[in-house]
C-alpha cells in the first residue's frame, strides 16, 4: 500500500495546485491508504522537528532557513500545517514512489499533541522544544496532559532534546528521555528581566518532586532563573546557547563572541532565536550563517506586521493565549503616541471555544492617556468589551460585529493603529488592512 499511498497523495497535491489551493487533504488521503506511511519513507539526513506553544512556526522557519543557507536540500511544511495530516502532506509530495523523500534535510514544525504520532514514526535527530503554556484548553486540554503525552514517547528517542532551559515544564522532559541527547538553550538577565511576576505562571511547582520552585528571576511568565529546594532541579548551570549582553530595545544580543540581531521584536523571538542557535551548533553551522539568516527574515504575516498607511502606522499581530498576549500588550505599552486599539476575539474551533484566557492577559497596559478608543470585534467583542469594562477602561469604547467597519473607522482617526486578532481572525483582519493600504 505504500507506493499507492504515495502515489495518491503526490497526485492529489499536484491537483490541489493546479486549482491555487493547499492544505493537508493529500496528507489525509495518505495516512488513509497507509497509517504507517510516514515510517515507511527514507530521509537521508537530519530531521529537525520543532514544538511547544508560542513560537515554533518563526522558529521552524528559521531553522530551515538556517540549513538551507549552509547548503541542505530541505522540505519542511512553512505554511504551518502542523498536524500528523499536513507533515504527511508535505513529506510525502517530496517523496519519490520508492518512498525516498527527495531531499538532504527535513525541518517540522508540530503541534504538540501530535509528537505523540511524529516522534515515533520518523527518525528524528532532534527535537525542539520553544516552550509550554496553557493555550486552547478545550483542544489541548491542560498543559500538564499535554506535557504527558510527549513524555509518552520519550522512553526510546535516541536524538537530542533541544531544550529552554529556562522553562522547568520544558525542561523536565529531559528526565523522562533516559537514551536521548540533552541540549539547552536560554537568555541572560536583561533588562526587561524582573524578581517577581504577576503574569499567569504554570511553574510554580516542580515538576520532579511538587514542591514550589523559587526563581532568582523571570524574563516573562514562568520563564525564568529557577530551582527546587526540595529535590534539586533546576535552570542548568551551563546552558549549551546562553544569549548574553541583550540590548532588548536594539533587538540585539551575543552568544560565542559573536553579536547578532534579533529577527522580530520581544524578549520571547530571542528564545526563538537561541533556539535555532542551538540547533545550528549541533549541526556545526558557523554562527555567521545564522547572523545572515535573522537579518534576513522575512516578516511573518500577523507577527508584529507593520502597513503604512497616509503616513500612520497599523500593526498587526496575533494573539491566541495569555503569554504571548501579555508580550504583545508590552510592545503596545512602550508607545506612547496616540493611538487605538482594536481587539478581535473570536471563538471558532482553531481559536478555542473557551476564551476565559481573557482574564489572564493585562491588556490594561495599553489603558493609559496616550491610547484613544479602544474597539472590539469578533464573534465574541461583546465579552472582550465586557474584559475592557472590568479592566478599568473608563474611555471611548465600541463594539461591533462588522471587522472591515471597525479597522476602517480605527484607521480613520489618523492615528496609530494597533489590530490583535485571535486565529481565524487574523487574515481577515489583514486583509482588511490591507484594503485600507490600496484605497
Amino acid at each position: 500500500m505504500k507506493n499507492l499511498a504515495i502515489a495518491a497523495v503526490r497526485m492529489s497535491r499536484w491537483l490541489l495546485s493546479f486549482a491555487g489551493r493547499g492544505g493537508s487533504l493529500p496528507g489525509q488521503i495518505g495516512l488513509r491508504l497507509d497509517p504507517r506511511i510516514l515510517s515507511r519513507l527514507q530521509i537521508d539526513g537530519p530531521v529537525i522537528v520543532v514544538t511547544g506553544t508560542n513560537g515554533k512556526t518563526s522558529t521552524a522557519n528559521l531553522i530551515a532557513d538556517l540549513l538551507e543557507k549552509a547548503g541542505y536540500q530541505v522540505v519542511t511544511n512553512r505554511k504551518g500545517d502542523n498536524l500528523r495530516e499536513g507533515i504527511t502532506t508535505a513529506l510525502v509530495s517530496q517523496t519519490s514512489l520508492g518512498g525516498r523523500v527527495k531531499a538532504t534535510a527535513a525541518v517540522l514544525e508540530t503541534d504538540e499533541l501530535n509528537v505523540r504520532y511524529i516522534l515515533p514514526s520518523l527518525p528524528v535527530t532532534a527535537l525542539v522544544v520553544t516552550n509550554f503554556f496553557r493555550d486552547q484548553l478545550d483542544r489541548a486540554r491542560e498543559m500538564e496532559q499535554l506535557i504527558e503525552s510527549i513524555e509518552g514517547v520519550l522512553k526510546p528517542f535516541r536524538g537530542t532534546l533541544i531544550l529552554n532551559a529556562n522553562d522547568p515544564n520544558v525542561l523536565r522532559l529531559a528526565t523522562k528521555a533516559p537514551q536521548a541527547s540533552v541540549m539547552t538553550f536560554g537568555v541572560s538577565e536583561n533588562s526587561a528581566t524582573t524578581r517577581t511576576t504577576s503574569e499567569a505562571a504554570e511553574g510554580k511547582f516542580c515538576p520532579v518532586c511538587g514542591q514550589p520552585l523559587d526563581y532568582d528571576w523571570y524574563q516573562y511568565s514562568h520563564i525564568g532563573k529557577f530551582h527546587c529546594p526540595g529535590c534539586g532541579f533546576s535552570t542548568p548551570a551551563d546552558i549549551d546557547v546562553n544569549l548574553d549582553q541583550i540590548d532588548v530595545d536594539d533587538r540585539s544580543f551575543s552568544w560565542n563572541g559573536q553579536r547578532f540581531h534579533s529577527p522580530y521584536e520581544g524578549l520571547y523571538s530571542m528564545y526563538n532565536a537561541a533556539a535555532v542557535l542551538a540547533a545550528g551548533k549541533l549541526l556545526n553551522i558557523p554562527g555567521k550563517v545564522a547572523e545572515y539568516v535573522f537579518r534576513h527574515a522575512p516578516q511573518p504575516a500577523g507577527r508584529n506586521e507593520t502597513f503604512e498607511i497616509n503616513g500612520q502606522n497599523v500593526i498587526l499581530n496575533l494573539i491566541k493565549n495569555p503569554t504571548g498576549a501579555n508580550e504583545v500588550m508590552k510592545v503596545i505599552e512602550k508607545d506612547r503616541s496616540p493611538k487605538q486599539v482594536v481587539i478581535v476575539l473570536n471563538d471558532r474551533e482553531q481559536d478555542g471555544r473557551d476564551v476565559s484566557w481573557i482574564y489572564d492577559t493585562h491588556f490594561e497596559k495599553f489603558m493609559n492617556p496616550e491610547t484613544r478608543a479602544i474597539w472590539c470585534t469578533g464573534t465574541r467583542s461583546g465579552d472582550m468589551g465586557l474584559r475592557m469594562l472590568y479592566g478599568g477602561w473608563d474611555g471611548e469604547l465600541n463594539l461591533s460585529s462588522n471587522l472591515k467597519e471597525t479597522i476602517q473607522k480605527a484607521v480613520a482617526s489618523g492615528d496609530t493603529v494597533y489590530v490583535v486578532a485571535t486565529y481565524t481572525a487574523l487574515v481577515p483582519a489583514r486583509n482588511a488592512i490591507l484594503e485600507e493600504v490600496r484605497s
